[in-house]
């Protein structure tokens, strides 16, 4: 039997979240940014995290970190489109 790890999770969970995002044509703008934000978070905390020797403390620490991102471009772009009307 293979042996299930860290990263092999990760990577799966990274995918069903991107797919979720991807099917949901209904989102906000606010959820969109946030949660592709936390999808590329957690893509580059897996590769930091694994080459570190930790994959999934990096996944963990760069979803939250690119969810943040994504939410805070949100804001930037909201308050861009207010101040061109």
């Amino acid at each position: 039997m293979k042996k299930i790890t860290m990263i092999n999770i990760v990577v799966i969970g990274i995918t069903i979240v991107g797919l979720a995002l991807g099917g949901c044509a209904n989102m906000s703008d606010t959820e969109k940014r946030t949660g592709g934000g936390a999808v590329i978070g957690a893509g580059a905390g897996t590769a930091i995290g694994a080459a570190s020797g930790s994959a999934g403390w990096g996944a963990a620490i760069g979803t939250a970190a690119g969810a943040a991102g994504g939410y805070l471009y949100d804001r930037h772009q909201k308050a861009k489109e207010s101040d061109s009307e």
